[in-house]
């Protein structure tokens, strides 16, 4: 018995309306929470989730997506298996600017990194400051920057509102690719303070502090682990409100 129905009849099981890059699993945690029906498996180095958002919105998040070389990997790879309409790079940013607070959403109409790379994004969004969503460039940065000083200064000079390590990477794939793209950032860390150095051994890809960790920083500095369960709070308030502006903004781009 062989299967009569018509090709363009016949229904692709993989694929997604949505696909979503992001690097550590507590970015997008909240907005798991509202998926029905996830399925999860891995694939080479990156674990891929699949999920439906309300009634039928596909969505597939591929995570561990850390940095630009692992950013494009997983970009092409989810293309590859989920062919979605569109692909979103999401998750945290730091601010560049001194009005951006914890918890804003940034959407970018175009990204540039610190080597002259830059490209557009067709963005039919407008921004509503009352509703602290901005609208503007993104920097893809080489490394985490921890100090105000850094920040600002890149920040004027590349005009930018917010920096991250993969957005510009998943750009340049869904351009090849052809695949409609929008990069959305919520700010984890303002220019209040620099961000402890420790950041860079203590958290895990989970986003969970890792023991060893915890107890280096403590024999080195004791308000090192306070400070860092500090930024991990200010980092939940900030995948909160990224889960509320997706689950508002994902079923408006699919008709």
């Amino acid at each position: 018995m062989t299967d009569e129905t018509p090709p363009e009849e016949q229904v692709n099981h993989a694929h997604a309306d949505i696909g979503i890059v992001t690097a550590l699993p507590i970015e997008i945690g909240p907005f798991l929470s509202l998926l029905e029906r996830q399925r999860s498996y891995t694939g080479g180095k990156f674990k891929f989730i699949g999920g439906v958002l309300g009634d039928k919105l596909k969505i597939v998040i591929v995570q561990k997506a850390v940095g630009f070389a692992k950013a494009r990997k997983a970009t092409q790879a989810l293309i590859e298996a989920h062919t979605p309409e569109w692909v979103l790079s999401v998750g945290f940013g730091g601010a560049l600017q001194r009005e951006m607070q914890i918890a804003d959403i940034v959407m970018a109409d175009s990204i540039v990194d610190q080597h002259g790379h830059t490209l557009r994004v067709d963005l039919q969004m407008e921004a509503d400051p009352k509703k602290r969503l901005h609208v503007g460039r993104l920097l893809t940065a080489d490394q985490i920057l921890l100090k105000v000083d850094d920040k600002l200064e890149l920040g004027e000079k590349h005009e930018a509102l917010s920096v991250d390590l993969e957005t510009l990477a998943v750009a340049q794939i869904c351009k090849e690719t052809g695949t409609k793209f929008l990069a959305i950032r919520s700010i984890s860390d303002d220019l209040s303070e620099d961000l402890p150095k420790e950041i860079l051994s203590l958290m895990g890809e989970s986003g969970s502090v890792r023991a060893g960790a915890v107890l280096g920083a403590m024999w080195n500095r004791f308000g090192s682990v306070k400070d860092m369960w500090h930024l991990r709070e200010k980092a939940m308030t900030a995948a909160r409100r990224l889960a509320k502006f997706l689950n508002s903004l994902l079923p408006r781009l699919m008709p």
